[in-house]
C-alpha cells in the first residue's frame, strides 16, 4: 500500500512529459519559421533569376 501511495505522489514522470511537450512545441515553431523564411528567400531568388 505504501508503494501505491508513493507512486501516486511521484510527479517526476509528469515533469518529463511537460518538458517533452514544450520541446515539441518549440520544434513545430522552428519548422514553421524556417519554412516561411525559405519560401520568401526562394521567391526572392526566383525574382532575381527572372530579371537576369
Amino acid at each position: 500500500m505504501q508503494n501505491f501511495v508513493r507512486f501516486m505522489k511521484d510527479e517526476s514522470g509528469a515533469t518529463a512529459i511537460e518538458y517533452g511537450l514544450i520541446a515539441a512545441l518549440i520544434a513545430v515553431a522552428i519548422i514553421g519559421a524556417v519554412t516561411a523564411v525559405g519560401t520568401g528567400v526562394s521567391t526572392n531568388f526566383q525574382t532575381i533569376a527572372d530579371k537576369l
